[in-house]
């Protein structure tokens, strides 16, 4: 059965400007601007105010869950750009101790002695996406950001990249996870 409209509305927070044109919508803040196109997607996108309205006409159940899916994904945009995002990864070794490097911009990291092995593991960065080591706190890797679905697909690369091959898994263990999603800037209490 097709919903004759289904719509939903986004309040627009303060210090962050929105433009909608053609399904593609961009978002500026205080750390940047994100861009993402929704042209794939047969739904309305309007600033009315200090509102962003989605809407679907005539859809089914499929293409009006859409329109949730798209609220949630400028909604993380708008995070982006005010708070930013960061995930800290641990790698967890048995014997074998894992080496990371990065290079000074921190763009590209290279994953050493992973297993024992003498192959070098490098692994590129996305776009907009940083990763820093701390000499305080050993074994971690944290991965910075503005757009949400970067930083989560760089940490997948990573995690990846030091997938265990030809082994019994539930015995060897060892690789970069990520531990802990938090904000680059947190909010005052």
């Amino acid at each position: 059965m097709r919903a004759i409209e289904t719509s939903q509305e986004i309040t627009v927070p303060e210090n962050v400007e929105v433009t909608c044109k053609a399904r593609k919508v961009h978002v500026k803040g205080k750390r940047g601007k994100l861009s993402r196109d929704f042209r794939h997607l047969g739904v309305d996108i309007t600033k009315v105010g200090n509102k962003i309205r989605v809407t679907r006409f005539f859809g089914n159940r499929r293409e009006t869950a859409a329109v949730r899916t798209i609220c949630s994904h400028i909604t993380n945009m708008f995070t982006g750009v005010i708070r930013g995002y960061k995930y800290k990864m641990k790698s967890a070794y048995a014997h074998f101790p894992i080496n990371i490097v990065l290079n000074k911009d921190g763009t590209v990291v290279e994953v050493r002695n992973f297993l024992g092995e003498k192959y070098i593991r490098v692994v590129k960065m996305l776009d907009g996406c940083i990763a820093k080591t701390d000499k305080a706190i050993k074994d971690e890797i944290t991965v910075e950001g503005n757009d949400l679905e970067l930083v989560s697909r760089s940490c997948a690369l990573l995690q990846q990249c030091t997938s265990v091959k030809n082994k019994d898994i539930r015995k060897f263990l060892d690789g970069i996870y990520v531990s802990e999603r938090v904000h680059v800037e947190e909010l005052d209490a």
